[in-house]
């Protein structure tokens, strides 16, 4: 058993590695909102655990037991946030901090019957996909959308969940995982301009980049 502070660090240091992102001292305290201070002393801390490899002035890695840790962390958060938006109807754009409360204390018999209740399901509400319990995550080879080429036809498989606000005004625009979307034009600059059900929308650089999506000619046919 590890401490929620560890838990914590754990799974944003993850949520990085998914994103093959630098987990530096600069990047967690931003992201956990404390000082860099206190984010040296907790990867000194976690590193004498042996859950992750700390390298000065360039961050950390996760070791295999760290790893193994930081997966079960997030099959609840993200378990957790699939049951509240489906079981109990709250907003795509509430589910995450409410998981961030809940998931240090969930027990695996709860945590199974979550699983077994919702038809073990494989992605959270904003697509992002569940570990299974025995820590596979299946890899799916995606692009944000600003990195796409106009003229694409693509289809959302995952949206961050850290911004409410964010969630909210993609809600709005109908773009959810699973939504289809063609490319108009894409500008380092001007943003994203893409359409949605034959309506035409701009999003900024800085929207697209926390959009997911592959190819729709990459998905396989059922």
């Amino acid at each position: 058993m590890h401490t929620q502070a560890i838990e914590d660090y754990l799974r944003e240091i993850y949520a990085l590695q998914e994103r093959d992102e630098r987990a530096t001292t600069s990047t967690l305290a931003a992201r956990l909102d404390v000082t860099a201070a206190s984010v040296t002393n907790m990867f000194k801390k976690l590193a004498a655990l042996n859950l992750v490899l700390h390298e000065p002035y360039k961050g950390v890695t996760l070791t295999p037991a760290g790893l193994k840790a930081a997966l079960e962390v997030v099959r609840h958060h993200r378990l957790i946030e699939l049951y509240l938006a489906e079981a109990l109807g709250v907003p795509w754009d509430q589910v995450h901090d409410e998981a961030e409360k809940w998931e240090h204390v969930l027990s695996e018999d709860m945590e199974d019957r979550i699983d077994a209740a919702l038809g073990y399901p494989t992605t959270s509400p904003h697509g992002a996909p569940i570990p299974t319990r025995d820590g596979t995550v299946a890899d799916r080879p995606y692009r944000s959308l600003n990195e796409l080429e106009p003229g694409q036809t693509v289809e959302i498989i995952e949206v961050s969940d850290r911004d409410p606000a964010l969630l909210r005004y993609l809600g709005e625009l109908g773009l959810y995982p699973r939504a289809r979307l063609e490319i108009v034009s894409n500008n380092p600059y001007r943003g994203t301009v893409l359409r949605v059900n034959g309506v035409e929308c701009t999003l900024g650089c800085d929207v697209a980049r926390h959009i997911f999506v592959e190819s729709v000619s990459d998905i396989p046919r059922e």
